[in-house]
């Protein structure tokens, strides 16, 4: 199968940038533990039907425009990000989803490969708290076919995060 998805030197399923990334932070081992799937891992769904585990267990890295500035949000891949949760948090006027460029000018990744630390430009990062229900999340990896594991709690720490409450909740 031929794919656009780049492959690092050592056969590593991650961007090269990401395993990069990863080797800079002192994390150079979970560039092994990195899997890849021949099917795209883009959406939350897609990815816990490839890895097997709970939709919750997928760590989505959002990129919205909080008063046209990026902002990252981690989201657990069952829920949802409320937008005016977002908007107080952050003391903002608005919060609106990023555009396709601007989230591939801020992070150098493509939307469904974003991962949520190791990315072109320095961001706020707001994390939320449903992350830490499990063990272990998956986040992806710099492609749309790949995903790397990591503690909850570790992740948020690498990607500078801001434990926060911003998942929509049931009406």
């Amino acid at each position: 199968m031929t794919t656009t998805a780049a492959t690092d030197a050592e056969g590593s399923g991650a961007h090269p940038r990401f395993a990069e990334a990863l080797r800079e932070l002192g994390l150079g081992d979970l560039v092994g533990r990195v899997r890849r799937f021949p099917d795209a891992t883009r959406t939350a769904e897609e990815a816990a039907a490839a890895i097997g585990c709970e939709l919750s267990q997928i760590c989505k890295s959002l990129i919205f425009a909080a008063d046209r500035v990026p902002v990252l949000v981690l989201m657990d891949g069952a829920s949802r990000v409320d937008l005016e949760l977002v908007r107080k948090e952050l003391g903002a006027d608005k919060v609106t989803r990023a555009k396709v460029d601007v989230v591939r000018e801020t992070t150098g990744y493509a939307i469904g490969g974003v991962p949520p630390f190791g990315h072109r430009t320095r961001t706020r990062v707001l994390a939320d708290r449903s992350l830490l229900e499990h063990d272990v999340v998956w986040a992806a990896a710099g492609t749309p076919y790949s995903v790397f594991p990591m503690a909850p709690e570790d992740l948020v720490a690498h990607a500078d995060g801001t434990l926060v409450d911003v998942r929509e909740r049931a009406a």
